[in-house]
């Protein structure tokens, strides 16, 4: 009941908060699991819901965001930081008005920045125009991720696995190296893809969340089911194809849930709030790393 006014509590603050940016970090266990057209499905709801959405897409190559939609991107994140372009130059803009950063080459540098490429970084967020509602981060699978530890800190974070043991056990393994690493994230949102049977998903949601609760002291939320469709594993996300199709529905209700999740630190007024976080993130992990070879030692 308290859990219920709090989050009321932040929602009613959001409401009166202007310019708030919702930032959701969605990542998987492992490749394959539909992470990158899960993002598409719900930039696409959220976009058809009135919403601004910016999608920062730390994939490279051929599944990436950019290709997937067959966007022309050439240029990155990192011609940002090395002053060689504009934010607003790098951003694609896709179906919907749907905005995507390419930022693979980018997030591999942040830990390097020093306090002239940090600021400039932070003042060309919050530069961007038009304004952003919702920022969607595609992190890379696994613990391969550079974003996913720079969010952890300040983001909610969308696990999407499909319902197969191999998909189960690298979702499991990555939240428990996340909560290892990171005591402070003891909340998950979990998405089932390419789902056959309802009930056997849920079933396997139910186990994954008493075994995490028990073992990890952590606390998974479901998401939803998203089924298996040939068209939505294809890559263009099937809520843009088929707007009143099952997948598109699962969408459309994930996204009117994400914008009811209390508020965290990385939230606030403008996408300056957003990356002044992201970087501080990137500083907390890296003492986390130090730490963690010193115990080692």
């Amino acid at each position: 009941m308290a859990e219920h006014i709090h989050d009321q509590a932040d929602g009613l603050r959001r409401l009166l908060m202007q310019d708030f940016v919702r930032v959701v970090t969605v990542t998987s266990g492992g490749a394959a699991a539909g992470k990158t057209t899960t993002v598409i499905g719900l930039a696409v709801a959220l976009a058809r819901d009135g919403k601004k959405v910016l999608v920062i897409d730390e994939n490279v190559g051929a599944r990436n965001i950019c290709a997937t939609l067959g966007l022309n991107a050439h240029r990155d994140l990192l011609d940002v930081i090395r002053r060689d372009k504009a934010l607003d130059a790098v951003i694609v803009t896709a179906r919907e008005g749907i905005r995507v950063l390419p930022a693979g080459r980018g997030m591999r540098v942040l830990e390097k920045l020093g306090a002239d490429d940090k600021t400039h970084l932070i003042d060309a967020f919050a530069g961007i125009d038009p304004s952003v509602d919702v920022v969607l981060i595609d992190a890379a699978p696994g613990s391969d991720s550079r974003a996913l530890p720079l969010a952890l800190p300040s983001h909610e974070i969308v696990m999407v696995l499909p319902p197969e043991p191999a998909s189960i056990t690298a979702a499991y393994a990555l939240i428990k190296h996340i909560s290892s690493h990171h005591e402070s994230k003891r909340r998950y949102h979990v998405l089932f893809n390419k789902t056959e049977l309802e009930a056997d998903a849920r079933k396997i949601f139910e186990n994954m969340e008493s075994a995490a609760k028990r073992y990890l002291s952590v606390t998974l939320h479901l998401l939803g089911f998203v089924p298996y469709d040939g068209k939505h594993c294809l890559g263009r996300g099937l809520a843009e194809v088929h707007p009143n199709s099952p997948s598109a529905g699962v969408f459309r209700l994930a996204a009117e849930s994400l914008a009811h999740w209390p508020c965290q630190d990385g939230e606030g007024p403008g996408l300056e709030r957003f990356m002044q976080c992201l970087l501080q993130g990137n500083q907390g992990g890296r003492q986390n790393a130090i730490a963690a070879r010193s115990q080692r030692v």
